[in-house]
């Protein structure tokens, strides 16, 4: 009977719980919808960049932690590109010349002290002669405004050679030759050939030689005795109508570079014989020197483009 009533008793009492683990804060138990993803700071870091979201990353690091490289698959994954609300960009791998480039100009800004000196020039006579020349060529040669430019480089700098110089530290390099670097857009990006010995050669000359060394760029064979070196630059955005003037960077180690815009006609006003006035037009184009104020003081970069100006506008003195 009191086997019975023992084991009656047993049946009705209730079973006591059992005591809750206690994990301690680093322990607690969490639903998984609310559990921070197990993700390495750099992996958070990079996936914030990216426009991953991390929880819809499976991790392969050490306890299935989310590494910098799972965070990089999942970005570079058809799903990621498409799935992403955030990813409405595309990230362009930046090939070697973009980061020679980079480098060089951001050296450029950071240790040249550029000074800029804008000047307007008529260049009705130079188009008049360019087309009288072009039309007695007979086919040999087809010579554009930006031949006469440099040409009118070298005339300037042989006045003024101070321009023509380059800083090496301890001395101040003065170029008894002209060397013209002249500013190409290829398809990977802005690429610089030299005209050299610009200040012996003529017109039809600088005319081949450009055009050869613009082939070579946009086909990606130049040699890089073609483009290393130089004592002085020139970029030509002339053929863009909507670009009046712009400033151009110091192509280091050379202290200057002339940035040519587009030409455009002008009102000038005139006084007629009867002595009345009136105006006629006039083609002019706005140029702008970039110079080293470490090689080039402000005067002599204004008398450079005084000379410069001077035999624009006097074109048949770029025939002798």
């Amino acid at each position: 009977m009191q086997s019975e009533s023992s084991s009656s008793a047993s049946e009705s009492a209730p079973t006591p719980a059992p005591e809750p683990e206690d994990n301690g804060p680093a322990g607690k138990l969490e639903p998984a919808i609310n559990r921070e993803p197990n993700a390495s700071i750099g992996a958070v870091r990079l996936a914030r960049e990216k426009g991953v979201k991390v929880a819809d990353i499976k991790g392969t690091g050490k306890g299935g932690q989310i590494t910098e490289e799972d965070v990089k698959k999942a970005a570079s994954s058809p799903a990621a590109a498409s799935g992403s609300a955030s990813a409405a960009y595309e990230d362009i791998p930046i090939s070697g010349m973009r980061k020679t480039i980079a480098n060089r100009l951001q050296e450029s800004v950071q240790t040249n002290p550029h000074f800029f000196v804008t000047s307007s020039i008529s260049v009705s006579k130079l188009l008049k002669l360019r087309q009288a020349l072009n039309a007695s060529s007979e086919g040999k040669y087809k010579l554009s405004v930006n031949d006469f430019l440099i040409k009118a480089i070298a005339v300037a700098s042989k006045k003024v050679p101070q321009a023509n110089s380059s800083w090496r530290g301890d001395v101040i390099r003065q170029s008894s030759t002209v060397d013209v670097s002249v500013a190409v857009s290829t398809p990977t990006g802005l690429i610089t050939p030299i005209v050299t010995g610009v200040e012996g050669r003529g017109l039809e000359s600088i005319s081949s030689q450009v055009k050869q060394l613009a082939k070579l760029a946009r086909d990606g064979k130049l040699k890089p005795e073609q483009y290393q070196g130089g004592t002085i630059s020139i970029s030509n955005m002339g053929m863009n109508p909507a670009v009046d003037n712009f400033t151009a960077i110091i192509n280091p180690p050379q202290s200057t570079i002339l940035a040519i815009g587009t030409t455009q006609k002008v009102a000038v006003p005139v006084e007629n014989e009867d002595g009345t006035t009136g105006f006629e037009w006039d083609e002019q184009l706005k140029v702008t020197g970039s110079f080293d104020h470490k090689v080039v003081d402000g005067a002599i970069g204004a008398e450079w483009l005084k000379e410069f100006k001077k035999v624009l506008e006097n074109p048949l003195q770029l025939l002798l």
